[in-house]
């Protein structure tokens, strides 16, 4: 019996809010913060691999199949990626008129980088931050202008999987990709923070008028995050709209962190000189939020805001701010005996390799103690994603 004509209308609303739901649970993995992203990529060859899914010639949920592979290649929660988008994406037919938009928010947001032509900002990016790629291209179009690509595990293809898309090297035997180190220019670069003269750039912008009515609104890139400029003819220029940038002085430090919960590493976050982190069950005011990962008994003991992190120069400490105290770990030991408790608000300046525990096997520590996730299957981005939706979805 055919369905009638509201059926179908509820139908195709409710497939567009679910798609909705797995876009912005994808946009929760985008950035463009140096620190975090642990892969770059171009979107406009990623929607396109549609033998991922058998499915539309350009699908933004492809994007999410790639993030969910990399959670798996790395072994690690909350995976973030850096998109490069050429702007003719902004307007590309075969993808729906909501994918677009998404995307023109993603830009005006800073969470993707908008150029007006790839050319190799990718491969640039990825240099400058010590990234590995996600690609299908052969490391022999590239080697010749970026020899770098000839390092195991620098380029990872997708390819259709039983589980779904898994990575594959390109060269080497399916390494999995560092925390990454900047490259000596991509280190100075870094050290800087950048001006340009759009005031309302995303990446490298004051937010315009701040007597605008439309001020609180926009979105700007923090210092402390700011996508490395692209280079052109050696100058520091703005990828998006191809200013020259003026250097505004010197960089805030940063320092990557990571939580690990009984052996996953759950999420990284940064504290920089500027920015003191807070971490707990539910930190009031922003901060980094455990709840989500732990056992009852875990909840019980872990305040809301348990400890203080903060850089000053290259001292990062360790101030507890709980009610049960704060734990440190010296040199990561799981002798008991070496164990230190903070009380309520004592701080203790931590070691490169010193571990920070809140409860048994809840952990804070420097992102380069753990190179193992330790989780094959990590949350997917697109659990909420409907039967079908890439085929379905239609414009």
């Amino acid at each position: 019996m055919a369905r009638s004509a509201g059926h179908v209308y509820a139908g195709e609303a409710t497939l567009r809010f679910e798609v909705s739901k797995v876009l912005d649970a994808i946009e929760g993995r985008l950035t463009t913060d140096p620190a975090l992203a642990r892969a770059v990529l171009d979107l406009s060859e990623v929607v396109r691999w549609a033998d991922l899914d058998g499915g539309r010639p350009a699908s933004m949920l492809r994007l999410g199949l790639i993030i969910d592979a990399l959670g798996r290649h790395v072994a690690e929660e909350n995976v973030p990626v850096y998109a490069v988008v050429p702007r003719s994406l902004l307007s590309d037919a075969d993808l729906t008129s909501n994918e677009r938009m998404v995307v023109r928010r993603w830009a005006d947001d800073g969470v993707v980088e908008v150029v007006p032509q790839l050319g190799d900002r990718v491969l640039e990016v990825a240099e400058l931050l010590g990234l590995p790629v996600l690609t299908r291209t052969r490391a022999e179009q590239f080697r010749d202008r970026s020899p770098w690509v000839e390092e195991p595990g620098r380029l990872l293809a997708a390819v259709p999987g039983a589980g779904g898309p898994v990575l594959v090297a390109r060269i080497g035997r399916g390494e999995v990709p560092a925390v990454a180190e900047p490259s000596p220019v991509g280190r100075k670069l870094l050290s800087r923070v950048w001006g340009c003269p759009e005031s309302t750039c995303a990446a490298y912008g004051s937010g315009g008028d701040p007597d605008s009515p439309f001020a609180d609104m926009r979105k700007t890139t923090s210092p402390v995050s700011q996508p490395p400029p692209t280079l052109l003819a050696g100058v520091p220029t703005c990828p998006r709209h191809g200013s020259r940038l003026r250097d505004a002085g010197p960089r805030p430090a940063v320092e990557v962190l990571s939580v690990r919960i009984d052996g996953v590493v759950r999420k990284r976050f940064v504290v920089s000189t500027e920015q003191p982190v807070v971490v707990g069950r539910a930190p009031e005011g922003g901060g980094v939020m455990l709840g989500q990962w732990l056992t009852d008994d875990a909840r019980k003991w872990i305040s809301r805001g348990h400890v203080r992190l903060a850089l000053r120069g290259p001292e990062l400490s360790a101030q507890d701010v709980s009610t049960n105290g704060t734990g440190i770990r010296p040199d990561g030991s799981l002798n008991d005996d070496e164990r230190v408790t903070l009380s309520r608000d004592e701080t203790r300046a931590l070691g490169p390799n010193d571990v920070v525990e809140l409860y048994a096997n809840v952990h804070v520590g420097r992102a380069k103690l753990w190179h193992n996730g330790g989780v094959s299957q990590p949350h997917s981005v697109m659990a909420e994603a409907p039967t079908m939706a890439i085929r379905k979805f239609e414009r």
